[in-house]
């Protein structure tokens, strides 16, 4: 999988986390802040081998570049 950086978190000092990137696989891959929360995480029913992020709203409209 090849990964193009799209965006970090501008208003996230120093490191510009969360961040976006576009695969050249059709999709997209989020790096934020791991959901630990038990009662969202069973609300969700995430399955085996895989994980939720949380991203703050203002990233939302980089997913359009």
């Amino acid at each position: 999988m090849r990964l193009t950086l799209v965006a970090g978190d501008p208003d996230s000092i120093p490191d510009n986390s969360p961040t976006l990137y576009k695969t050249d696989r059709g999709s997209w891959v989020v790096q934020g802040w791991v959901v630990t929360d038990p009662e969202a995480l069973s609300a969700l029913n995430v399955p085996e081998g895989e994980t939720v992020v949380e991203i703050p709203d203002r990233m939302i409209p980089f997913f359009t570049q």
